[in-house]
């Protein structure tokens, strides 16, 4: 860094953004479900607005790369980490005001409509794409560099409050205050009392939002640049390795969109997404494998910590969305009973909005938690803060649902939930590789027990996934850029990309929901988390972290 004061100031500053990716990110919990019903599509269509929102991520973070990789000039570098992240927030902007003429004129059962949507959410996310590659090492640079996952905790924190948010605040202005089941939800669509003028607007303010937040890091003095002194380095044979695996990509969504022009073939598109997960596992290993042979020219992707760490990422991103994400349908499905599968009584869309709003309280619960060791604390007050923390943040997540009218009595017991991983924390004992081990175990236990259960409890295991995927985040960037030296800020580029795990699993989770069950799907999450506790295991012996 060439500027390094008023850290603390600068930080205060930089969270800003954070803030903003949890809330658009876990609205979109709310707004899967809805489009589902408005526009009448199927779960793996409702899905591709997780599609459209993190495959902008990863398409935005590779043009980066590609323009940085051919003119041997890093972009963002000579911009700055500020710059990066207000041209960021302006792209943002351009997007959310882009949402207002796609749907402009939209009725219920309007199928094509929903295609422009996406546009608009992609838009959106290429500028979240160029706001987090700034940000992340931007968080990091702002201080002691041993303490940087914890300010990623921290910033982390602030972005769960949003995502705790977000889904109250949408489910409000989308249905009201006033809970309405799902036949009360078709009438208010087709008599036109609900309309997507409401998310017109929605959208409009967003971008406003948007706007004011690029003029706050334009006009703060106490931000500093934020340019790395370091030259960019070249890495060819990563880039042609990330170019074959975007083309296998695009041709995978090419056929899987054409299939939706007539009557789609369940299977094709299920082989087709499963085909595109391949095409991103292998081209990594691969890559893995031909650099442990030959370190030319590989970059940062030389090294085997961050490879994995890529698929890390991807298999984190994706887990997390995809929980969330298909919980509406989980939640909403009837049996002919009036049950989900759950065994519970099925929700509508404006009904889910606490239970999405708690998922994402999971995750500011554990990096509030995960944030302590920012401000030193030392003996018996560190233990209890660990302790206190987790609950006072619970507390925040039940005290917002409650004063936005819904009932909050159901997530009381969610306490237990909330000492689970308070004694996940303390085993950890801030061990970036033993915690994210332990997490990763627990978020497999849990999605076996919402599988194997029924009933509040098979709810609560569920929701319990954001409370073990907390921490997930910086564990894994912290690991995976450990060792790289010059090659940190390459490596967080990649990283960033493999945020398109949050655009492949869920629709491979919504296809296979349509095929086999809701229910089932959610086999794909205990994948998931099987893998991110194998790389904590992989990664500690590679990087000899006892």
């Amino acid at each position: 860094m060439s500027e390094n004061k008023n850290y603390s100031q600068a930080l205060s500053t930089l969270i800003t953004v954070f803030f903003f990716w949890g809330f658009i990110a876990a609205s979109n919990g709310v707004f899967i479900p809805f489009c589902k019903t408005y526009f009448q599509i199927d779960q793996f269509q409702s899905q591709l607005v997780d599609f459209a929102f993190y495959g902008a991520y990863y398409f935005g973070a590779l043009i980066m790369f590609i323009l940085s990789n051919s003119s041997g000039i890093d972009i963002m570098n000579k911009w700055g980490y500020k710059n990066s992240i207000i041209y960021g927030l302006l792209l943002s902007c351009l997007g959310a005001l882009v949402m207002y003429p796609a749907m402009q004129g939209a009725q219920p059962g309007d199928s094509q409509v929903f295609y422009y949507v996406l546009v608009a959410l992609f838009i959106v996310g290429l500028g979240f794409s160029l706001q987090q590659s700034a940000a992340n090492p931007f968080a990091i640079s702002l201080g002691d560099t041993e303490k940087g996952s914890h300010r990623l905790n921290l910033a982390g924190g602030i972005n769960s409050l949003g995502t705790t948010i977000g889904p109250i605040v949408v489910a409000l202005i989308l249905f009201g205050s006033t809970p309405k089941s799902g036949p009360e939800l078709d009438d208010m669509i087709a008599s036109g009392a609900i309309s997507l003028s409401t998310v017109q607007m929605l959208y409009l303010a967003v971008g406003g939002l948007f706007l004011a937040a690029a003029a706050l890091f334009y006009f703060s003095k106490k931000l500093p640049q934020g340019k790395d002194d370091s030259e960019f380095l070249k890495a060819p044979k990563a880039m042609t390795a990330l170019l074959v695996m975007t083309v296998l990509l695009v041709g995978c969504f090419y056929f899987i969109f054409d299939q939706y022009k007539g009557e789609p073939n369940n299977e094709v598109i299920l082989n087709l997404t499963i085909f595109s997960l391949i095409a991103v596992v292998g081209t990594l290993l691969v890559s893995n494998k031909l650099a442990a042979k030959d370190k030319n020219n590989w970059g940062a992707m030389q090294y085997p910590q961050l490879v994995l760490g890529m698929l890390a990422i991807f298999t984190y991103v994706g887990v997390e969305v995809t929980i969330q994400s298909n919980l509406g349908e989980l939640l909403k499905v009837n049996l002919g009973d009036g049950l989900n599968p759950l065994g519970l009584p099925s929700m509508s869309d404006s009904e889910i909005a606490p239970l999405i709003s708690m998922y994402w309280g999971g995750l500011m619960i554990g990096r509030w938690a995960g944030a302590i060791a920012v401000f030193n604390p030392v003996g018996k007050l560190k233990t209890w803060l660990y302790i206190l923390v987790p609950y006072a943040a619970f507390g925040v997540v039940l005290f917002v649902n409650s004063i936005s009218g819904f009932d909050v009595s159901v997530l009381y017991w969610f306490a237990l939930c909330v000492a689970i991983q308070i004694g996940g924390f303390f085993l950890g004992k801030e061990k970036p590789a033993l915690t994210l081990k332990i997490f990763g175990f627990l978020g497999i236990v849990s999605v076996l027990v919402g599988l194997f259960s029924s009933g509040q409890l098979a709810l609560f295991a569920f929701l319990s996934g954001g409370l073990f995927c907390s921490i997930m985040w910086p564990s894994i960037f912290a690991l995976s850029i450990h060792g790289l030296g010059k090659y940190t800020s390459q490596g967080s580029s990649f990283l960033v990309m493999m945020i398109l795990g949050g655009a492949i699993i869920p629709p491979l989770q919504g296809k296979l929901a349509d095929i086999i069950g809701i229910h089932s799907s959610y086999w794909i999450a205990v994948a998931c988390f099987v893998y991110l506790a194998f790389f904590a295991q992989k990664v500690g012996k590679i990087l000899n972290l006892k």
